[in-house]
């Protein structure tokens, strides 16, 4: 029975596109009128074939949605995974270490909150002076 209806709709639809495509030709338009013969076979073509009853048979069959339920569940606990994986290497690296191993410190042991204030790490170009004093009157400027 699910066979004959689907041929019935199928075979509609084809009658139908072909009947357009036929019209499009009269006019001469013959691009039109070609391509819309192309998709009006397709219905009857997917019929033949096959695909039209298995897209039928699985969107009705609830086996096959709870299939599709599993699958969704399956990617979101992949997803959850992965975040909790993520938060615990987060979570290892922010662990505190013994105070002479520091992970950022430089050379002699000194970390860069150590470096007294106004010095940089790093000697400085005869360009980046003229820079930072700029920068230094906009802060006492404000008060910072």
């Amino acid at each position: 029975m699910l066979t004959m209806t689907i041929y019935a709709v199928c075979g509609t639809l084809t009658a139908a596109g072909l009947w357009f495509a036929a019209r499009a030709l009269r006019r001469r338009r013959w691009a039109a009128g070609l391509r819309t013969a192309a998709v009006a076979l397709l219905p009857i073509g997917l019929a033949m074939t096959g695909v039209v009853k298995f897209v039928v048979n699985m969107t009705v069959n609830p086996i096959a949605w709870l299939g599709f339920g599993v699958l969704g569940g399956a990617v979101l606990l992949m997803l959850v995974a992965g975040l909790v994986e993520s938060r615990g290497q987060a979570a290892a690296g922010r662990a505190p270490q013994p105070p002479g191993k520091r992970a950022d410190a430089g050379p002699g042991g000194r970390t860069p909150q150590a470096l007294p204030r106004g010095r940089s790490a790093g000697p400085a170009k005869s360009g980046d002076a003229d820079d930072f004093s700029e920068i230094e009157a906009i802060l006492k400027k404000h008060g910072i």
